[in-house]
């Protein structure tokens, strides 16, 4: 996690949601597969074989193969739609503050046009009782069964719960995590538990 300022009295973690290169690739992946059923059921329902495609499939009869791809393609592109709409307006980035200086932690993440599009949340320092690492074990794989440990950053407040500071989509390895939760404890002079 990279700070992007540190001062005396005041710390500020940059977060990145939709523009991950993992968005990008997913938005251009499902626009392409989209386009390529829609020229499918666009061939199906003329009976023209079009560049790549072998007169197979455009002897397809449009009902039903050709309509239920112009469908999926059609549904397709309103999910590409969708997700480059989410890449351009930036929604869930923005950033973390502690500021020492007016005694607050500030939660600003960007959200979708409308009312809502600044979503802030504001914790007086006064509030905050502890930074607590959690650590929870998950199961996995298909054929094997696996265990992982998942460690997720919190701050314990009184009004608001437990706040997470991390996420388990961070990849961060355990030294990251003990060291963000340390810093954090050690600039907001609370406990550190586990």
């Amino acid at each position: 996690m990279n700070i992007i300022l540190r001062l005396e009295h005041l710390l500020v973690y940059p977060i990145t949601e939709s523009r991950k290169i993992s968005n990008f690739f997913w938005a251009f992946i499902v626009f392409l597969g989209s386009l390529g059923l829609l020229l499918v059921a666009i061939s199906s329902y003329l009976g023209m074989d079009f560049f790549f495609l072998s007169a197979e499939i455009s002897d397809f009869p449009f009902i039903p193969q050709g309509a239920t791809m112009s469908f999926y393609g059609i549904e397709g592109l309103f999910i590409s739609f969708y997700l480059w709409c989410t890449i351009l307006w930036d929604v869930g980035s923005g950033y973390d503050l502690f500021d020492k200086k007016d005694r607050i932690v500030c939660f600003f993440r960007w959200g979708f046009p409308g009312k809502n599009r600044r979503i802030i949340l504001e914790v007086p320092m006064k509030e905050i009782q502890s930074i607590r690492i959690i650590t929870g074990v998950k199961e996995g794989g298909i054929f094997t069964r696996t265990l992982t440990y998942e460690s997720i950053v919190y701050m314990e407040t009184i009004e608001q719960g437990f706040i997470p500071l991390t996420r388990i989509e961070d990849n961060l390895t355990p030294p990251e995590i003990a060291h963000k939760a340390g810093e954090l404890a050690i600039f907001l002079g609370v406990p550190l538990l586990y």
